[in-house]
């Protein structure tokens, strides 16, 4: 049987198996082997000073970034949770080259994206052996990202580039960021990092959220009254669209406010968020690029947005009144991403495990293929499902 058809069996049986405790092991356990014979593949095509990006690139080939790029820490995180689902040293090893070859990131202050970029990586390696080393690696990116805060607009800037366009740009993906600022508090005993965190959550949740709970991708502020001038949708079809991976990043980061402050408006926040986002979504649950693309339903996918609201889904339904509905959504993603239709097989796909992602549509880069983030928050959310089952 070929590998997704393998994949596809494994998580329809982790979801639906009536056997208990065991059988659900015996799936995930068969389940886990498949994805990482898949790994193996674009294991095998890392350079030693680079990770992978996303494949094919317009050569076909695969796009490797050093750690100048956003998306630096995600194949460390993807092995790292390899590791922590089999416990295999191979993924230990593996997860340790890639997370160390990113070594000086921390100390970058041009990016807001240092949650992604070492949260994901050193963070994760951190949690799973302990080492010091790790954490100050940690703390050190969280100081970096502090010197991006303006405390009279009571945000982290985002990008520094266009500034012909945007004065102080914030981008709702920014909201990804925060869960390592609410980590460093706690383990330095300093609120530094968390006040910036929460007021961070707090502008955005009052400026990029329409009516009905959909985003802006981007809110720009003047500088002396901290006021926002400008709300736009760089990545989406259009300035008023709901970029698909926009809402996700929405819907995922005030899941993690919630969950690191107790604060019920951050609760109010993921649930209409994530109940805007239901009400959207296609019968097989995985994202269009954009909600309001006019050629709907005969547009883009998006799988890593739908790796990303899988993840949410699962955590917020252990928090909300409504959690079997976010249970439910989160496992029919979850099985549509693991069906044929998503997921790669035989070493295809350049040994990514999820297929049909878009980066940025407009711009026509990484559409409708691999991206390295949709495999980091599937395995996320295939860890979270799992411990869910337990």
């Amino acid at each position: 049987m070929m590998v997704r058809n393998l994949l596809f069996v494994s998580i329809a049986l982790v979801i639906y198996s009536c056997n208990g405790e065991k059988g659900n092991k015996v799936e995930f356990t068969q389940l886990t082997e498949e994805l990482g014979e898949q790994l193996k593949v674009l294991v095998q095509a890392i350079p030693d000073d680079k990770v992978p990006r996303s494949y094919p690139n317009k050569d076909g080939d695969y796009w490797m970034v050093g750690i100048r790029d956003w998306t630096c820490g995600f194949p460390a995180g993807s092995f790292w949770s390899m590791y922590e689902m089999t416990g295999d040293e191979y993924w230990k090893e593996t997860a340790l080259e890639n997370t160390l070859k990113l070594d000086g990131v921390q100390y970058r202050t041009t990016t807001h994206d240092l949650g992604f970029m070492v949260f994901c990586s050193y963070g994760n390696a951190y949690r799973l052996t302990g080492n010091e080393d790790y954490k100050d690696v940690i703390i050190q990116a969280s100081e970096s990202l502090l010197t991006r805060f303006n405390p009279t607009i009571g945000c982290i800037r985002s990008w520094d580039h266009n500034r012909d366009k945007w004065d102080y740009p914030v981008i709702v993906d920014n909201m990804m960021n925060l869960e390592m600022l609410f980590w460093t508090s706690e383990v330095t005993g300093n609120p530094k990092y968390r006040d910036v965190a929460i007021s961070h959550a707090d502008v955005t949740l009052e400026n990029h959220f329409r009516d009905d709970w959909s985003s802006y991708h981007v809110v720009s502020y003047d500088t002396i009254t901290g006021e926002p001038v400008v709300k736009q949708t760089h990545q989406g079809l259009n300035h008023e669209s709901a970029w698909g991976r926009g809402q996700a990043w929405g819907f995922y980061g005030y899941t993690i406010c919630y969950r690191e402050t107790g604060d019920k408006k951050y609760l109010d926040a993921a649930e209409n968020i994530g109940d805007f986002i239901l009400k959207n979504l296609p019968e097989d649950m995985v994202s269009y690029w954009d909600f309001n693309d006019p050629a709907i339903p005969n547009t883009n996918r998006d799988a890593s947005a739908a790796a990303i609201m899988a993840s949410a889904y699962y955590e917020l339904s252990t928090f909300s009144e409504k959690g079997k509905t976010y249970f439910d959504a989160a496992n029919k993603i979850t099985e549509s991403l693991t069906s044929p239709n998503y997921s790669a097989n035989d070493g295809s796909n350049g040994g990514f495990l999820l297929k049909h992602s878009v980066g940025h549509k407009p711009n026509n880069s990484e559409v409708d293929v691999a991206i390295n983030y949709a495999d980091y928050y599937y395995l996320e959310a295939l860890k979270r499902q799992q411990k869910l089952l337990k």
